[in-house]
């Protein structure tokens, strides 16, 4: 665990390498996790991963251990983008594979679409190019002003998963976590989501890339994830049922062994 320094703050980072001696290894995989979460959203998907791939994800920022901008601060697509490449200029990661959910996968597009040189491999889970399509956030000004951050984790449980997803402990553990976003956090980097539109360029994205969507996500219709793959000239797209936005969480072991499958099938070393 290691705090990478920014001229606007620290960010939280775990890396991860315990490669198999016998496996040839792969390039590092890097992972951004939504609004809501953070980089222990990822810890499901490293047994399926960790045998052959380095491993690094952070706490983005206004997230858990990483930086809480103040009240002046600019939140913008272009600075989170500039957060998740010092946090790959830190860990070391020359050239790697970008894993993305929610927001995370916003931010991966964009990201893959300035620095296509430094990205091997592309995964956006439960994601979207065009923030003007995102479903259902009018309500989160309302629920956090009438319950706070516990108050809308709580209203957001029902749209991340069906009752039966998670045992009751992960459901708790997953609420409080949410829970521990601040009002001006949440709202902000919702603000960046909502006015992105990654359309014009995603035709520069020429890298390998998994699309990976739930059947039932509240807040980006399978139709959007559709059209994103149809936009993209080298991608594969997974429609997972019975998911809903909480998917990477929910359904980590399936989403990891579809990316192990993508990764190997193309040797990507």
């Amino acid at each position: 665990m290691a705090l990478v320094q920014t001229t606007d703050g620290p960010l939280h980072c775990e890396a991860i390498e315990q490669a198999a001696p016998w496996n040839a290894r792969g390039l590092p995989i890097l992972f951004h996790h939504g609004i809501g979460s953070s980089s222990a959203l990822w810890r499901g998907w490293y047994p399926a991963l960790i045998d052959r791939y380095p491993l690094a994800a952070f706490d983005m920022r206004g997230c858990g251990r990483s930086h809480s901008p103040g009240p002046d601060f600019k939140w913008s697509l272009e600075r989170m983008v500039d957060d998740l490449f010092a946090v790959a200029d830190a860990a070391g990661l020359t050239r790697f594979h970008l894993v993305g959910e929610s927001i995370g996968g916003t931010i991966a597009l964009a990201a893959t679409i300035a620095r296509p040189d430094r990205i091997a491999t592309l995964t956006v889970s439960n994601g979207a190019h065009l923030g003007a399509t995102i479903g259902r956030v009018h309500a989160w000004k309302q629920q956090l002003a009438e319950g706070g951050s516990a108050g809308w984790s709580k209203a957001f449980m029902a749209d991340r998963f069906h009752d039966d997803a998670l045992t009751p402990e992960r459901r708790q553990w997953f609420e409080a976590e949410q829970a521990r976003w601040t009002p001006d956090a949440i709202l902000n980097a919702l603000g960046v989501l909502i006015g992105a539109d990654l359309t014009p360029r995603l035709k520069e994205i020429e890298c390998p890339t998994l699309l990976l969507h739930p059947d039932g996500s509240p807040f980006i219709p399978v139709p959007v994830m559709a059209e994103l793959h149809r936009l993209l000239g080298n991608a594969e797209l997974n429609v997972i049922g019975h998911s809903r936005h909480g998917l990477p969480f929910s359904h980590a072991s399936q989403c990891a062994a579809l990316l192990r499958t993508f990764l190997d099938s193309r040797g990507a070393a």
